[in-house]
């Protein structure tokens, strides 16, 4: 079972590994969502069926915070937040291979899907079927090698940071599909989502889960310095 960051009669936050699938797939790999759903029955000792909603998600190489809902009425209320993006806040912490030219900025593209690829691209201008993508980075500081960028999504669309900051020339360490070098020794990227903020779903109070970044030599220097 991965780490529990935050846990309430309505709600459980994990500690997504990269590598982890949040739901089934034709992988057939044991998807967070099971794995949640078996961890509580035996803990709890519940006969019957575990009730565990999914209001978002992370891609496979994607780490960090993970939040799922131990309601249905969280779930529907939960839905709507990250639909209308009111009163919730995702931020990222991604390590790429640039220091950006500009340190901090809003950036604005035109997101076209390729699903046959599993592949977003991002244009400056409108395109047919495209859907409109905001988000905003800042540069925190960097390595002999990398550099680390804190990310503010506004929209949620599919691959977002990986194709928007691939569109100006950044590029993910381990991120081969959008342009990295080389590959990570795990398969995953170093794209994190570090925090998440939004009022609670039922109680209404402000909330703030913060995620660990994971153990390798990396994120463990940029940790232990922001």
């Amino acid at each position: 079972m991965y780490p529990i960051l935050f846990e309430d009669n309505h709600l459980l936050a994990v500690n997504k590994p990269s590598g982890a699938i949040v739901q089934g797939d034709q992988t057939g790999d044991t998807p967070i969502t099971d794995l949640v759903k078996t961890f509580i029955k035996k803990r709890d000792q519940k006969p019957g069926n575990v009730y565990l909603g999914l209001p978002h998600r992370l891609d496979r190489p994607t780490s960090g915070v993970l939040l799922l809902s131990k309601t249905s009425k969280a779930l529907t209320r939960l839905n709507k937040m990250f639909q209308s993006k009111s009163d919730i806040q995702k931020t990222y912490w991604v390590v790429v291979d640039k220091k950006p030219a500009v340190l901090e900025q809003r950036l604005e593209h035109y997101m076209v899907r390729n699903t046959k690829q599993n592949k977003s691209y991002a244009y400056d201008n409108s395109r047919p079927d495209s859907k409109k993508a905001a988000l905003t980075y800042r540069y925190l500081g960097s390595s002999q090698k990398f550099h680390l960028l804190e990310v503010d999504l506004h929209t949620g669309r599919h691959h977002q940071i990986r194709a928007q900051l691939a569109a100006i020339g950044l590029h993910i360490k381990g991120d081969l599909k959008y342009g990295a070098s080389r590959s990570n020794r795990d398969g995953g990227i170093h794209l994190h989502a570090r925090k998440l903020s939004f009022l609670h779903p039922v109680t209404k109070e402000a909330t703030t889960i913060i995620a660990p970044t994971p153990d390798d030599a990396v994120w463990n220097y940029f940790s232990s310095q922001y």
